[in-house]
């Protein structure tokens, strides 16, 4: 089961939003400081605390230039394993859809448990996407 995002625009080129979204020093400015918790990155990988689903890591496992960030849970770190794609479309040279997919590979009780959480975890990410100033 894959849990999407709305699809959130914003108003810069999607070479601004991959550039930024590849780095994960970047992301500590993003994520919503309601849900998530000590927060540790580096670029290509971070640590934190999401409630209720726990203590966990991310690493990027593959990018495609401007219009796709996939990102794996860090198996040593992390209490479920699951994946992230991030998803960039250009609209025009200067606005872009950005659109936020996990998939938790985990059994339904647990899903069940964690479903909402991430859904209003990815969607506060969408939220944040659009407000943020990338030029900064």
């Amino acid at each position: 089961m894959k849990i999407e995002s709305k699809i959130g625009k914003a108003s810069y080129p999607d070479s601004t939003i991959y550039n930024f979204i590849t780095d994960f020093n970047n992301f500590k400015n993003l994520i919503p400081k309601d849900q998530v918790t000590d927060w540790e990155s580096e670029k290509e990988s971070c640590r934190f605390k999401i409630d209720p689903v726990g203590k966990t890591g991310l690493e990027i496992i593959e990018k495609v230039p401007s219009s796709l960030v996939k990102v794996s849970s860090i198996k040593e770190l992390s209490q479920y394993d699951f994946t992230i794609w991030i998803q960039i479309v250009k609209v025009d040279k200067s606005e872009s859809k950005i659109k936020i997919t996990i998939e938790p590979r985990v059994n339904e009780m647990i899903l069940q448990f964690v479903k909402s959480p991430l859904k209003q975890f990815v969607d506060g990410l969408i939220d944040s996407l659009e407000k943020f100033d990338f030029n900064q």
